[in-house]
Parts: C-alpha cells; sequence; structure tokens
C-alpha cells in the first residue's frame, strides 16, 4: 500500500488525498528553505576564503546563525513602496519570484520513485514553470518606477530568452538519449553508461553539452560572471533598487532556492543524480538522496568558485556567447547526437 493509500483509507480518499500532497510539499519545502539559509552561509563562507578573509563568524558557532541573523533583521525592517510605483504589481513581483523556485521542486527525483509528482513530462514542466521567473523580474522593473530597474528586467528578459534557447537544445539532446521526459527515466538510462560510471557527463557526445548546460546555468540564474542585471557600477542593484525588508529577501530566497534547483538539474541530467557515482554494488548502500545531495555541494562550491574567481563579462559579450556560440553550438550537437543514435540504436531507419 502506497502513502497515498494509506492515508486516503483512514481520512477518505478526498482529504486523505489534500493531508498526504501538504505533508510532502511541507516536507520538501522546509527543507529547502533551510537548505537556502545555510547554502547563503556556505556562499559567503566560500568566496571568504578565497579572498583569505574569515567570512561570517561571530554569530552563532562558526558564524552558523548569520543567515537567520540577517532574515530576522530584513523581517524587522519596514517596507517602503516609492509613492510612484504601481503598488500591486509591486508587491506581486517577489511573490511570482519565490513561488516559481518553488514548485519547480515537484518533479526532481529525490531517489528512484520518490518524486512529489513522477509525471512523464517532467522536463517540459521545469521548463515552462522555470521560465515563469522572468516575469517577476520584468514586473518588478516596471512596477518600481524608476529607470534603474527598468534598464535590469530589460536586461534579465534579455538574458534569461537567450540562454533558455541553448538549455532547449540541450535538453533535447538529453532526451533524444535517454528516450523520455520524465527525470527518473532519464536518471536510470544513466546507469553504467560509459563503462561502469553511472552518468552521461563522460559521454564524449554528451559532455559539451553539460559544459554549456553548466554555464547556461550561470547566466539563467544570473550568477557571476554573468550577473549583469544586478551590475552595482551600473545599475545600483538592478530591479531589486527600490524593494526593502521582505520583500527584497523573497528576491533573494528565489535566487538561492533557483541556484539549486540548477545544480540539481546539473546533476540529474549529466552526473547521475542519485545514482552513485560507480555501478558498484557496495555503493547502493547510501540512499540516493544522500548522493543527490553530495553533488548538489560540489556543482554549489563549483558556483561560488565561479563568482569569485571569474570578472564580470560586458553585456555584448554575454550575448555574443548566447546568440553566436551556445545556440549553434547546441544546434549542431542536437544534430549529430540525433544521427548517431539513428545509425547505432535504430539501425538508420526512421
Amino acid at each position: 500500500m502506497t502513502w497515498t493509500a494509506w492515508a486516503q483509507s483512514y481520512l477518505g480518499e478526498g482529504p486523505g488525498w489534500f493531508v498526504f500532497n501538504a505533508a510532502m510539499i511541507l516536507l520538501i519545502a522546509l527543507p529547502l528553505m533551510l537548505a537556502v539559509a545555510m547554502i547563503i552561509y556556505a556562499d559567503r563562507k566560500i568566496w571568504a576564503a578565497m579572498a583569505l578573509r574569515r567570512g561570517p563568524n561571530v554569530v552563532g558557532p562558526f558564524g552558523l546563525l548569520q543567515s537567520f541573523a540577517d532574515g530576522l533583521k530584513v523581517f524587522l525592517q519596514e517596507t517602503i513602496i516609492p509613492s510612484s510605483a504601481n503598488k500591486g504589481l509591486f508587491l506581486l513581483a517577489p511573490i511570482i519570484t519565490f513561488t516559481v523556485a518553488l514548485i519547480v521542486w515537484a518533479v526532481v527525483p529525490f531517489d528512484a520513485g520518490m518524486a512529489l509528482a513522477d509525471i512523464n513530462v517532467g522536463l517540459l514542466y521545469i521548463l515552462a514553470a522555470s521560465s515563469l521567473g522572468v516575469y517577476g523580474v520584468i514586473i518588478s522593473g516596471w512596477a518600481s518606477n524608476s529607470k534603474y530597474p527598468f534598464y535590469s528586467a530589460l536586461r534579465a528578459a534579455a538574458q534569461m530568452v537567450s540562454y533558455e534557447v541553448s538549455i532547449g537544445f540541450v535538453l533535447i539532446s538529453v532526451v533524444l538519449w535517454a528516450g523520455s521526459f520524465n527525470l527518473g527515466t532519464i536518471v536510470e538510462a544513466q546507469r553504467s553508461h560509459v563503462w561502469i560510471t553511472n552518468g552521461f557527463g563522460l559521454n564524449p557526445l554528451l559532455f559539451p553539452m553539460a559544459v554549456v548546460f553548466f554555464i547556461s546555468s550561470l547566466a539563467e540564474t544570473a550568477r557571476a560572471p554573468f550577473d549583469l542585471t544586478e551590475a552595482e557600477s551600473e545599475l545600483v542593484a538592478g530591479y531589486q533598487t527600490e524593494y526593502s525588508s521582505m520583500s527584497f529577501a523573497l528576491f533573494w530566497l528565489g535566487e538561492y532556492a533557483n541556484v539549486i534547483l540548477m545544480c540539481a538539474l546539473n546533476s540529474i541530467l549529466f552526473w547521475g543524480g542519485y545514482l552513485p557515482p560507480l555501478d558498484i554494488p557496495i555503493l547502493y548502500a547510501v540512499p540516493g538522496i544522500i548522493w543527490l545531495f553530495i553533488k548538489i555541494l560540489v556543482f554549489f562550491f563549483i558556483f561560488s568558485w565561479v563568482k569569485a574567481t571569474v570578472p564580470r563579462y560586458r553585456y555584448d559579450q554575454l550575448m555574443r556567447l548566447g546568440w553566436k556560440i551556445f545556440l549553434p553550438l547546441s544546434l549542431i550537437w542536437v544534430v549529430l547526437i540525433s544521427g548517431y543514435l539513428m545509425f547505432t540504436r535504430y539501425g538508420g531507419v526512421a
């Protein structure tokens, strides 16, 4: 008997389904919020270490409570709305950004069969839901009725569209090889893919796409060196300039939740997800969710490493990379992969 059926047998079909899914949502959302707080702390510690500084080390043991202190400070501040702003849209924008960052996690497989919604079009759902995040940025820039947030919103829209096109073609390559849009099926297709390793990343045809996806993930989440939407020297703080208190905090929470999501997608699509690195029986003694968590941490360290060491791109360089390099490269790779699979897997028969 599944957990859903168990809840329905005790509470009735409708209430049982609602209670079970509400519990599962909280089981995902609450640890994710805690993870965001710890990830912000880890981010600051990594930057500090690379700049030979200490980072947060006062609030709590080793500074672990610094993120919670910052959250309390923001919560107690006054929410200031500019007099010329569109009040409704101004407050709606951070809610959209934060909500979209959470709903995408519904289809992420934490282990075999362990997903809130194990749907067959999980990859399309992620692509569609994550694309909605640009609306929060555009609305915040326009509703602020200030030129710097508006310029930042225009930059963000162009940037996200540019790199989502390349991400789309990268996902097509993965779907062609796995033969499914279901994220669990994609992970299972990576068992012993190259010798005894689990993951598409070591496949010579898919490794370039793994690199393109990782760099596009940096651009999609507006992380350095692609943080042109928050370029302090040009746009003050970009689309967040007029925000304060919890409305500002929601933008940050949504941004870091998206960063964790992109780290998870990098590991799920190319590096085996919840599978151990090697297809060795003893490694399966470790729960799949632990392997996924370790891989997310590795990718997040690389995200922070890049931010601490790589200088910011100019905007024309950002657009050139997306449209003139990644788009043609991903298109060519879709043709190569589909042709390779046609002749090896399907015998050249259309």
